[in-house]
């Protein structure tokens, strides 16, 4: 009885330490103590609306890079760029690395190389990113002889155990598996049939035919929806900053710079939900733009099928392979 007690209380602060810290919860994922509950796409996470629910395609593999290969490249990217969406393999490239958004790697480029930066972003963050100072690469001469600055204990502890999102990491670590799904999908069906009501966080098309983060869609979180008035002055202001951007780290020893705008995906599958405003388009088209774009809002909106999973935010493995040629087109790699 003695051993089954502290059987469960080690679980239990397995699964609470889980729900505080990411490293924890990974290697809980790794160990298979948790399954993840974004397997079946990250809307139907939110939603629990069985009819959304799908599993996640595994995307073949483009086996281009080469050790001999002339150019490296370098992503500054949000989900889409992701290592279980993207690799090395995937660029006709001698190096890769991808740092997100908001946090910092240092790199040292080579001369003798192509060295090619692309910043992914998707649209609902594009100002976000772009209104701020951005140095997610730290180009040095010699990383090895430059050791990285070491945190303080204090911003260590702070970065690895927070509450912010805590509430959602112990629901991921307790309720992730099959059974708790089929409990949340009971409750989201009557939800939605007796209420005509679904979870807050997303929000069905008029034809009930998808489904979308409802911040795409709402013209209240002002710098995220699609919807919400940009004026004029707001895009020159944004254009500038990517311009600014582009212009450093060519001075720090690029060669290149490009910029990826991923729609949202109410700008594609139900534009004409609002008042649509147009920021890809607008910044693509603006005079003052120096920085060459992979037109991915194009041909998404041209693509006869939908580019987007069922269940998810993420493109499919089409549109996936369809912005891979965009970008060997324009980048050459």
């Amino acid at each position: 009885m003695r051993v089954l007690r502290y059987t469960i209380l080690v679980i239990a602060l397995l699964l609470w330490a889980g729900g505080l810290s990411s490293t924890v919860l990974h290697g809980l994922y790794k160990a298979g103590i948790v399954v993840d509950d974004y397997r079946f796409g990250d809307l139907y996470r939110l939603s629990a609306l069985p009819q959304f629910k799908e599993d996640k395609p595994v995307c073949a593999s483009s086996n281009r890079s080469s050790d001999t290969a002339s150019t490296h490249l370098y992503i500054i990217g949000d989900s889409f760029s992701e290592p279980q969406r993207l690799t090395q393999s995937d660029f006709q490239v001698s190096h890769f690395q991808r740092v997100a958004w908001d946090f910092q790697q240092r790199i040292q480029l080579d001369p003798a190389k192509r060295n090619v930066l692309l910043m992914e972003s998707v649209e609902r963050h594009m100002r976000d990113h772009f209104f701020r100072p951005i140095h997610e690469f730290v180009v040095q001469t010699d990383t090895s002889k430059t050791p990285a600055p070491k945190l303080p204990l204090r911003q260590q502890l702070s970065n690895e155990f927070h509450r912010s999102d805590m509430e959602e990491r112990l629901e991921s670590a307790l309720f992730s598996r099959d059974w708790a799904f089929w409990f949340k999908e009971l409750k989201a069906s009557l939800t939605l049939n007796w209420f005509n009501r679904e979870s807050a966080s997303v929000s069905l098309s008029e034809d009930h035919k998808n489904l979308f983060l409802r911040s795409d869609i709402d013209t209240t979180k002002t710098k995220i929806s699609s919807f919400t008035h940009i004026p004029d002055k707001e895009i020159t202001v944004l254009v500038d900053s990517i311009n600014a951007v582009a212009e450093r780290y060519k001075r720090l020893g690029f060669d290149a710079v490009y910029l990826s705008m991923i729609p949202n995906k109410a700008s594609i599958l139900e534009a004409n939900r609002g008042d649509y405003n147009h920021l890809i388009e607008r910044v693509q088209q603006h005079p003052n733009l120096r920085v060459p774009t992979i037109n991915t809002y194009e041909a998404f909106k041209a693509s006869p099928q939908s580019p987007y999973l069922k269940s998810d935010t993420h493109w499919t493995c089409e549109a996936r392979q369809q912005w891979l040629d965009l970008v060997r087109r324009k980048a050459r790699i």
